[in-house]
């Protein structure tokens, strides 16, 4: 472990950010601090210019995507404490999603890189997504408030019929171009498993680059079947069936209707120029794993 304390950055507002914050401070390996999401890029300079080889940082996936990207490209690794509702980095990592484990595993742990994506120029971990998913999201949370998350859903739904607005995507594939006309799309960093229970996680031995799920055509019955279709049978049969195909490639380009749409990265709704570029860098960042974990570089 080293001699001086590493620096470490809270979320405060992250679902278990007090959670974090107190366990970080028990380990006592680490220099700790809050953090707001706005500023934590220039935390995280000020540490990389005084020579820090590992960082922490405690909080949703959206703020440990934000410190990643203020890392790429530097030597110094990222260790992560969970500290959100989901946390899809750290589990698709092998980092233990218990407060205290994970900062042990943070001081004590070994380095290794991790492949990343963007979306133009924003970067992100996980996924993305366009199209009817992102109007779907939008409409829920306007309702959720009223009618309760239940509810919500249902209604957001149905919402949908008769809204929904198809955009061309590009991949090239065996060196030819190929294209589609979609409503939605999902584009996650690694391959993933489209089977339930483990549906949305990173596939064991999965392929490297961006795992690209788009479905056919723009009618929202065709979105329904194929969402049912990868819960129920997984990768393959979506990829047989006539709703949806699935790819991993290394780059894709998604051209909007309008000149700016909103884009769902890592579970928040941004505002994107159109086209939208896609794009795999492997082994872009440095992160901490625990030790022993068969992860390590």
């Amino acid at each position: 472990m080293p001699h001086q304390p590493i620096p470490a950055f809270v979320n405060p507002e992250s679902g278990s950010g007090a959670a974090a914050l107190e366990a970080l401070q028990e380990a006592g390996a680490f220099d700790v601090a809050e953090c707001d999401p706005n500023s934590l890029d220039d935390q995280i300079a000020e540490a990389v210019r005084a020579g820090a080889e590992r960082i922490v940082v405690a909080g949703g996936d959206g703020t440990i995507a934000k410190a990643a990207a203020a890392l790429v490209g530097t030597k110094t690794a990222l260790g992560v404490v969970p500290g959100g509702t989901l946390n899809h980095f750290a589990k698709d990592h092998g980092i233990p999603t218990n407060h205290r484990e994970a900062a042990d595993a943070s001081a004590t742990g070994e380095t290794t890189t991790t492949d990343v994506a963007y979306v133009n120029d924003r970067l992100f971990l996980n996924t993305s997504s366009v199209g009817a998913y992102v109007v779907f999201v939008r409409t829920r949370e306007r309702l959720e408030r009223y009618f309760g998350y239940r509810l919500a859903t249902l209604i957001a739904a149905f919402r949908l019929l008769g809204i929904v607005r198809p955009f061309t995507v590009i991949m090239e594939l065996d060196g030819q171009p190929r294209r589609y006309h979609s409503a939605l799309v999902f584009v996650a960093v690694g391959e993933r498993e489209l089977q339930l229970p483990a549906m949305g996680s990173r596939a064991k031995d999965g392929r490297r680059g961006l795992h690209v799920i788009v479905v056919r055509g723009g009618t929202w019955a065709r979105l329904v079947s194929a969402g049912i279709i990868a819960a129920i049978r997984g990768n393959a049969a979506i990829a047989r069936g006539s709703h949806a195909d699935t790819y991993v490639v290394d780059s894709c380009r998604i051209e909007l209707r309008r000149r700016v749409g909103r884009v769902a990265v890592d579970g928040e709704l941004v505002e994107m120029s159109s086209p939208l570029e896609y794009r795999i860098e492997r082994d872009a960042l440095r992160i901490v794993v625990p030790a022993n974990s068969g992860n390590a570089a």
